[in-house]
């Protein structure tokens, strides 16, 4: 049983079966100009991104040595100054029992305050509560967003029409429009099973840009990729198109060059740089970051999915085996959806007390597609009410035939964790979809520790035996939603994320082919294959649990 667990046994496995089978691509036309083929991709790491990195977390380190050292230098004071600092202790215990906070989160800090009574209470002092300095930056984003909105505008009859057909759906769509996402119908969506045909389509998009085009993405890598569309946004930026490029900092330190901001702009690129990660280190707000992945061209077309700019997204380098991500392609009114969240995060980034001028970039959209779609965002200035992850558990809870999930990372709330196991029980074929070769093996760790109480109570669980899979998407019998969010608590809480709940017979059919498609390239974990796991695996895996939401 431990060679279930070694990956290149699995691995070799799978190719044996697998190396002559092509790669189901349902959707792809007869052979058409290829923006990829026969491009080798490269890993490009920038030393002075990897400095400045390591040169932040040195920042937070010496704070955290500092910390835990610190009632080692007091203990020769005085008894008495030791018990005021456990009464403090108890009273930050007390705080954050009675926060409203995730209970996991409440653990994980209660859990360091007890392990490190002074430094534990000093650390939740200093990164653990909301300070004036968070707060403030979280107004600021929020204002942004409720500024952008007040540009989506729901349509009464298309909503009420929906919600009249479509009873049990439309509680959800009731929910999400309650909390700012309006519902469009008449959109024409179409589904990628692998990045590498998500940017195929995206390069000949592109090339057709005629006014504006936004791009925001979390990781952004110089490599062969990059480098293809480089010179398409150049070409563009000559014919007097608009370019604004949005990136995480943390995203793109590494794996871009010194001066990658500046060279963009001199060259004509607006550019915009989420969340520096040298700012906050005192207040940890460099965890916070902009998870979100969209493309936008002269507010006809959007894109969205799991998929980030560098060459392992479209199996251009290998990394981790395969690197499997799903995404979509919009046409139709829900493409203002995508354009509204990005315009709310560019504003977000800068420093202009001067609003952007949003219904410049509106465009009148008469697709006739078959799919109603609401476009949906959030992120931890939306402390501790955070839409996405209710919609996420109300799609489990109001599921009653199949609930397919893919995500990468599984470190989930017990209260999501019950409602996926509610739904086997009453009856719902549940599947959840996890790598095999993870990318991060403490988080593949915790995953792994999470199928116990699912896999004994009747879910079923597979991991994808050709490398990584990186998408993220649910699907039920009523609807699928497609985006950037993990079922892990940074997606619901510290990161801003964006998805497409969408609701049309062809695009969920798509989904679900892909998923059984994806089914029968993956290793079924058994409650038994699960209890058989390694030794050294039960030793560490409760030990990290305590503090899943702090890693």
């Amino acid at each position: 049983m431990e060679k279930l667990f070694n990956q290149d046994a699995a691995y070799e496995k799978w190719d044996r079966k697998n190396r002559n089978k092509g790669r189901d691509n349902y959707f792809k036309e007869e052979e058409e100009e290829s923006y990829l083929k026969g491009l080798k991709g490269r890993v490009q790491n920038n030393l002075s991104g990897f400095l400045r990195v390591m040169l932040t977390v040195f920042m937070v380190g010496i704070q955290c040595i500092f910390i835990i050292f610190l009632p080692f230098l007091l203990q020769s004071f005085t008894v008495y100054f030791y018990f005021i600092w456990e009464l403090i202790s108890v009273i930050a215990i007390i705080t954050l029992v009675n926060r409203d906070q995730s209970p996991s989160y409440r653990l994980a800090w209660i859990s360091i305050v007890l392990i490190l009574p002074i430094s534990g209470f000093i650390m939740y002092y200093l990164w653990g509560r909301r300070r004036s300095g968070k707060k403030k930056l979280d107004k600021y984003i929020l204002q942004q967003i409720s500024y952008g909105n007040s540009f989506l505008i729901q349509d009464e009859d298309v909503y009420l029409d929906f919600l009249y057909n479509n009873p049990v759906s439309g509680r959800m769509v009731k929910y999400m429009e309650t909390e700012g996402f309006p519902l469009t119908a008449g959109n024409d969506v179409r589904y990628y099973p692998m990045g590498e045909d998500a940017f195929e389509e995206i390069f000949k998009d592109l090339k057709k840009a005629e006014k504006f085009i936004f791009i925001d993405f979390f990781i952004v890598a110089e490599g062969v990729l990059w480098d293809k569309l480089h010179e398409i946004l150049l070409k563009k930026i000559e014919e007097g198109v608009e370019v604004k490029f949005l990136y995480d900092d943390f995203g793109a330190a590494i794996r871009t060059r010194r001066y990658f901001k500046q060279i963009l702009e001199h060259e004509g690129f607006e550019v915009r740089v989420f969340n520096p990660i040298h700012k906050y280190t005192g207040e940890l707000y460099m965890n916070y970051r902009s998870h979100q992945k969209i493309l936008v061209i002269d507010g006809k077309i959007g894109y969205t999915g799991g998929f980030n700019l560098a060459d392992e997204y479209a199996n251009l380098v290998e990394r981790f085996g395969r690197w499997k991500d799903t995404g979509i392609r919009i046409c139709g009114e829900a493409v203002w959806g995508l354009t509204v969240i990005f315009l709310q995060m560019w504003e977000a980034s800068g420093i202009d007390r001067e609003h952007i001028d949003y219904l410049k970039y509106k465009v009148t959209n008469r697709i006739l597609g078959d799919v109603h779609c609401q476009v949906i965002s959030d992120g931890p200035a939306n402390n501790p009410s955070n839409p996405i992850e209710s919609i996420y558990n109300q799609m489990i809870v109001y599921s009653d035939k199949y609930l397919y999930i893919t995500t990468p990372y599984l470190v989930i709330e017990d209260h999501m964790k019950q409602s996926l196991i509610e739904a086997a029980k009453r009856g719902v074929d549940v599947r959840i979809i996890t790598p095999y070769i993870p990318d991060k093996k403490i988080v593949k760790l915790l995953t792994n520790y999470n199928y116990g109480d699912l896999l004994r109570e009747g879910v079923r669980i597979y991991e994808y035996l050709p490398g990584f899979i990186h998408a993220k998407q649910i699907l039920t019998e009523d609807a699928v939603v497609v985006g950037t969010i993990n079922m892990d608590y940074r997606s619901f809480y510290l990161h801003y994320e964006n998805g497409v709940w969408m609701s049309g017979k062809k695009i969920q059919e798509a989904v679900r082919h892909d998923f059984f498609n994806t089914f029968e390239e993956s290793l079924e974990i058994t409650y038994e294959d699960w209890l058989n796991r390694p030794h050294r695996w039960k030793i560490v895996q409760p030990v990290l649990n305590i503090f899943a939401t702090l890693l």
